[in-house]
């Protein structure tokens, strides 16, 4: 997994070697001058290693090295093959709204790399109810995921599972 992203106040050397926000290079600078220069330029001051003196920093546009370090993430994550699942249950008789709210749910998993298992609690003969509406919404989550398994009924379950794209 990636490692801990060290920015801004959080670099502790009193001198950095500093990169520009375009990849130019600005020498050795001490780190409040470095610091003083991100603020200026609204960006972040982002340390790439700590083994080395001194350590090599650079500027990066405020809120993208967040975006890189979960993104590098999600890629060593799926490199791995280790996908997390993660499950959501559901009822056959959902509400409307309830549904929106587990769809939203379930893409915002499949869009940070886990897997889902959609889980419904059969009660009954909710099992044709339960599979339509696991169909359903394996149809609305097509964009963000796809079917590792079809609509599995047992017993008093009915479960589908989505991997990420």
């Amino acid at each position: 997994m990636a490692s801990k992203l060290i920015m801004n106040e959080a670099i502790k050397a009193a001198e950095v070697s500093l990169t520009g926000l375009d990849g130019e290079q600005l020498g050795v600078v001490s780190r409040q001058e470095a610091l003083d220069l991100a603020k200026q330029l609204k960006a972040d001051l982002v340390c790439d290693s700590l083994m080395s003196s001194p350590p090599p920093c650079r500027l990066v546009s405020r809120g993208a090295a967040k975006r890189e370090k979960d993104q590098a993430g999600k890629e060593a994550r799926q490199k791995d093959g280790q996908i997390k699942v993660k499950e959501i249950r559901l009822s056959a008789s959902i509400e409307e709204h309830d549904y929106e709210t587990k769809r939203r749910q379930a893409e915002k998993l499949l869009e940070s790399g886990h897997g889902v298992l959609l889980v419904v609690r059969i009660q009954g003969k909710e099992g044709p109810a339960a599979k339509t509406l696991l169909e359903g919404l394996a149809n609305d989550l097509k964009a963000s995921g796809t079917r590792k398994t079809g609509v599995q009924l047992s017993g008093k379950q009915a479960a589908l599972e989505l991997l990420p794209k």
